[in-house]
């Protein structure tokens, strides 16, 4: 039995996870970005706003009326401000949350492919006389397939799992952020 194929397929299998790595890293660094430049077009917003409230509240001369524009305007706006700020951040989240589950199932499907490929080769190539070796192989193989789709399904229902509390997180900053309107 020559060595070379499984040679050729364990370098196919680590050239497989250096790209996996490299892909998660990719997702990493933008969703960073992406985080660093909401928080600082969120901070440069911020000012301007303190900036031109602050400027608004010093013209008022009357503290019943200054409260007033604090609550009406300031507050409000506050919220406002802080509902959008969490949206993009939430945003940012579940698509690299996205990428990350697509990169995760594709490495577990070619996997598998390789591992159904092995085993392939190490039956076909199996010397005479020995049957019930290949045939215990064969169950344990099959013991390993089903394994690989527990693994995918976990991964799967991780993913939901993130995605679900992304949403209700969503939900209830939406719920508790919407400001109550005098009618």
């Amino acid at each position: 039995m020559s060595k070379k194929p499984f040679e050729v397929n364990s370098a196919k299998g680590q050239q497989r996870a250096i790209d996996a790595t490299k892909a998660t890293g990719r997702v990493a660094i933008e969703s960073a970005q992406a985080i660093a430049q909401i928080n600082q077009q969120a901070t440069q917003e911020l000012a301007t706003l303190i900036q031109k409230r602050v400027s608004e509240l010093m013209k008022t001369q009357d503290p019943k009326s200054a409260f007033e524009y604090i609550h009406a305007e300031v507050l409000q706006d506050a919220a406002k401000e802080i509902s959008q700020y969490h949206n993009q951040l939430l945003q940012v989240l579940k698509t690299g949350n996205q990428e990350l589950a697509d990169i995760a199932e594709i490495m577990i499907q070619e996997s598998k492919a390789d591992l159904i490929h092995f085993v392939n080769d190490a039956t076909d190539n199996a010397p005479l006389g020995s049957e019930a070796y290949v045939s215990v192989f064969k169950t344990s193989f099959n013991n390993a397939l089903q394994n690989f789709e527990l693994i995918r399904a976990a991964m799967a229902d991780s993913f939901a799992n993130f995605e679900k509390s992304v949403e209700n997180v969503s939900n209830l900053s939406s719920t508790k952020g919407a400001p109550k309107k005098k009618g």
